[in-house]
């Protein structure tokens, strides 16, 4: 006898219904981070018009720009732009607070599914106590601060291991595959020797946010120290992950970040391998660590499996 569905059309119409006229701001948000859906509520406290699908990224630059919906304060939207989404869709469940332009202030849901898709959920809480709302503001800041480079503004080594964890224990409980890629900037050094450290940092600074633009959100990056980051891309295929990383290297071999050096460009190398489920994350890494080491010794800027 086949089962029946956990939610029958007639639930799902009067849940639709009821999300459409609740107060609450709904809004569902594919594995590309393309808005899918969002109730009137959300659409008129972002300013999104009825049938337009933006993505996360497109929502937060017209916030920043219009002074509609997320009160998004830094002098420097795109590292705000690429800390954030160094954190978003992460983890399965996660909560926090965040102002309006409008004076309202929200508590958010996110909730994502095996599939990458996130369900947001939110609602007013305007009318708690200030003092509590700083203790809670207080907090969330220092999670951040844990969980992200200094520099870089992606995941710091702590936060990229941890969802290295994650990914592990996915692949072995449900048999989610996961690519786990150790990239190196090649002869790093010598930028920093021949342009000064500053520049090494706007060098590493413009890495991180080229690579974290190419990545989906379901995606980890982080730095784990120097020039050396850790990218795991789940649910997909050798010959994904390879695209994504070659892709990854054709955008940094084209890139001149020093304005006042035109000329410079750079390179990076990247040790490739899909996470076995019988080693640790430390097992891992040094396969992957391996097939790095050999790419740098065969003449850098490409990628190198690892053995299996």
């Amino acid at each position: 006898m086949a089962s029946s569905p956990i939610v029958s059309n007639a639930q799902a119409l009067h849940m639709a219904r009821l999300y459409e006229q609740s107060p609450l701001f709904v809004s569902l948000f594919d594995a590309s981070d393309t808005m899918r859906y969002a109730n009137p509520a959300f659409r008129t406290a972002f300013d999104v018009a009825p049938g337009a699908e933006p993505t996360w990224t497109d929502l937060m630059r017209c916030s920043h720009t219009s002074g509609v919906g997320a009160a998004i304060k830094t002098q420097d939207f795109e590292a705000w732009l690429t800390s954030t989404r160094s954190r978003r869709g992460k983890l399965p469940f996660r909560t926090f607070e965040a102002d309006l332009t409008d004076g309202r202030w929200i508590y958010m849901t996110e909730t994502v599914d095996e599939q990458g898709w996130m369900l947001c959920v939110a609602f007013d809480i305007s009318s708690m106590r200030v003092g509590e709302r700083s203790l809670r503001l207080a907090r969330d800041g220092a999670l951040r601060a844990a969980q992200v480079d200094a520099l870089t503004g992606i995941s710091n080594r702590a936060h990229v291991l941890q969802q290295l964890d994650k990914r592990l224990d996915q692949l072995r409980e449900r048999q989610q595959p996961c690519g786990l890629v150790l990239l190196d900037l090649d002869h790093f050094k010598r930028v920093n020797d021949t342009y000064g450290h500053q520049a090494g940092d706007v060098v590493l600074v413009h890495f991180a946010r080229l690579v974290e633009a190419t990545l989906r959100r379901e995606d980890g990056f982080g730095r784990v120290g120097g020039e050396e980051f850790v990218l795991l891309c789940p649910n997909v295929d050798r010959s994904g992950l390879q695209h994504t990383v070659a892709r990854v290297l054709d955008k940094v071999r084209a890139a001149h970040p020093l304005a006042d050096v035109p000329e410079f460009g750079y390179t990076c190398s990247a040790g490739l391998a899909m996470l076995n489920p019988t080693q640790d994350s430390t097992q891992n890494r040094r396969r992957a660590d391996a097939a790095l080491y050999v790419a740098k010794s065969d003449g850098r800027d490409r990628l190198v499996w690892a053995e299996d």
